[in-house]
């Protein structure tokens, strides 16, 4: 059967994934080995003669290395930034080479829970190391190593993406020439390691669990992950937006007095619990948040941020969103203030928009036009050969 590609004059059309793979070990901050692991990467654009034009784009938390265009033999499955990425767009490939990759611990073909640990010749499971964002941007340097780039023109994410462009220019400062740091933070929140707990306990007192060893089982902890997706989704969303969706709309025209699907909301949210739990694996989600829970650059310095950015040579776009509440504009104020402190360049932009902390995804035409506007100056930047 021939498969119709969609035709999109602005998209990077259809791309295939990458495979890295490391014999070198690698030392994860909790003091556990990784003796080998691959990771999945994608690239979009070209990389020029001095290679001074990568761009490595971080993922959150269900997010991969699948950053834009989309498969030949899945078309539907587009890229979780597409709308940002490509020729003519905001991080324009035109210009840019535009590097996507999996983290460790993920699964989505980098080495993670899922995959088979060479000792055993099963899968890791619960035996997978807990990673940090740390242990993800030491081996994002060694792909960067690999690809011949010692020195990327920026590192870009959201929300954990941009804590691990944070961490680059802290732990790589030679190397990262400008953070793009969008719907971030410097560490979480109590009440945003309390969300993560609970979504953790729903998948650990799923009775398919078995203690992270599902697969020894033949289960898989579906219902902890839907409710986990759940609780993570409602958190994503502000008040407004959801009540602009979805409103208090009854299914039926009156309630129906169970305790099945009686809202919309209801009904959306039971969706997005589903299909996540089809695609995502719950060690990863553990591991995942729990590197979200341990992310904080000020601790080594006794709390002072500003210290933690003292060797930080790279220039900063923050970017925050009024409704987001999970990571709120006051937390990339506390980014802004420190590196302020240390006289970096910073712009810092507070977008006006309705949707929570997911308007990093979205299309606000405000935000997109200053993410392409900053990336306009490093394309000039490197048209004149200007270095930081």
């Amino acid at each position: 059967m021939k498969i119709e590609l969609p035709i999109q004059a602005d998209s990077v059309g259809p791309v295939a994934p990458k495979v890295a793979q490391f014999t070198t070990p690698l030392q994860l901050r909790s003091g556990a080995v990784l003796r080998d692991y691959q990771l999945m990467y994608e690239t979009y654009g070209e990389l020029n003669a001095d290679k001074s034009n990568a761009v490595l784009i971080c993922h959150a938390l269900n997010a991969s290395h699948h950053v834009a265009g989309w498969y030949a033999d899945d078309p539907k499955n587009i890229g979780w930034w597409d709308n940002m990425v490509g020729p003519g767009k905001s991080v324009d490939t035109n210009r840019f080479y535009v590097i996507g990759v999996n983290n460790i611990g993920g699964c989505h073909g980098t080495t993670g829970p899922t995959s088979t640990d060479p000792a055993t010749g099963k899968p890791y499971g619960a035996s997978f190391p807990i990673v940090t964002v740390e242990d993800w941007v030491a081996a994002q340097a060694r792909l960067a190593d690999l690809l011949g780039i010692e020195r990327f023109c920026a590192v870009m994410g959201g929300s954990l993406g941009a804590m691990q462009a944070v961490q680059w220019t802290i732990d790589q400062p030679k190397r990262v020439a400008h953070a793009i740091v969008i719907a971030g933070a410097p560490k979480l929140s109590t009440q945003n390691i309390a969300f993560n707990e609970v979504a953790r306990q729903a998948i650990m007192t799923d009775p398919d669990f078995h203690g992270g060893n599902y697969h020894e089982h033949g289960t898989l902890p579906r219902r902890g992950l839907r409710i986990a997706r759940m609780i993570g989704h409602i958190t994503y969303l502000s008040d407004d937006a959801m009540m602009e969706r979805f409103g208090r709309v009854l299914r039926a025209d009156d309630f129906s007095f169970h305790f099945e699907v009686d809202f919309e909301v209801e009904s959306y949210l039971r969706y997005q619990g589903e299909k996540f739990a089809e695609y995502f694996d719950a060690n990863t989600y553990l591991r995942i948040t729990r590197a979200l829970d341990y992310f904080d650059p000020a601790m080594k310095h006794g709390g002072d941020l500003s210290r933690a950015f003292k060797d930080a040579e790279a220039g900063f776009l923050v970017v925050s969103f009024t409704s987001d509440w999970r990571f709120s504009p006051a937390r990339s104020r506390e980014i802004v203030k420190a590196l302020l402190d240390n006289r970096r360049d910073v712009t810092y932009a507070e977008i006006d928009a309705p949707h929570g902390h997911d308007a990093f995804l979205l299309d606000d035409p405000h935000y997109h036009e200053l993410v392409g506007a900053y990336f306009l100056r490093l394309a000039r930047e490197i048209e004149h050969g200007s270095k930081r």
